[in-house]
């Protein structure tokens, strides 16, 4: 058993160690907050109790590559936002993508081997990006990761890379331009 009078910092350390207890008693503790805070972005209580789910397996998978936090439930919190928005905004993303394509395609019913090309092309992109990002520096990638797959904003990103907020923008606009260019050198390779 995990003792109760632990402050924070030490439980998450010892969580970010390996310490089984600590992670168990870290979850009994939020589950029931991060509950709750969830409906408050979206009703879908299934969507929740699985981005909960996905949550705590991912923090215990990754328990050793965690950063430091002073507060367990701000950590949590911002996360389970994270998760829950990620979720929600490609779901409206794929019903806006399809409702727009059989809006200007009636008759369209889909052809096996067109959702194979479909897929491959999708696919081709994908793996041009996750090449593409070898090309950035390990500031950039670390920058792009914090803006675009934490979503933290300029000011967060300033504090937990120690740097100014002109340096933010300057790392995100310059990785950027290399990810943009070397997309579009690939894309015509394919072409």
């Amino acid at each position: 058993m995990y003792p109760k009078n632990v402050d924070e910092v030490t439980m998450w350390n010892d969580f970010r160690g390996g310490n089984h207890a600590a992670f168990t008693q870290i979850y009994q503790n939020y589950v029931s907050l991060l509950y709750n805070y969830s409906t408050s972005i979206t009703p879908d209580r299934e969507l929740i109790k699985d981005c909960l789910h996905d949550l705590f397996v991912e923090l215990w998978k990754n328990h050793k590559n965690l950063g430091e936090t002073t507060s367990i439930r701000y950590y949590l919190m911002a996360s389970i936002k994270r998760k829950l928005v990620r979720h929600i905004e490609t779901n409206q993303k794929h019903l806006q993508h399809h409702e727009s394509y059989y809006l200007e395609n009636p008759d369209y019913t889909g052809s096996h081997e067109h959702r194979l090309v479909a897929f491959e092309e999708e696919k081709i992109l994908t793996d041009n990006l996750n090449e593409s990002f070898r090309f950035l520096t390990k500031r950039q990638k670390q920058a792009i990761s914090l803006k675009f797959f934490q979503d933290m904003d300029t000011d967060q990103i300033s504090s937990a890379m120690n740097i100014n907020p002109q340096s933010v923008y300057n790392l995100i606009f310059g990785a950027l331009k290399i990810l943009k260019e070397h997309i579009s050198s690939e894309k015509l390779a394919f072409a």
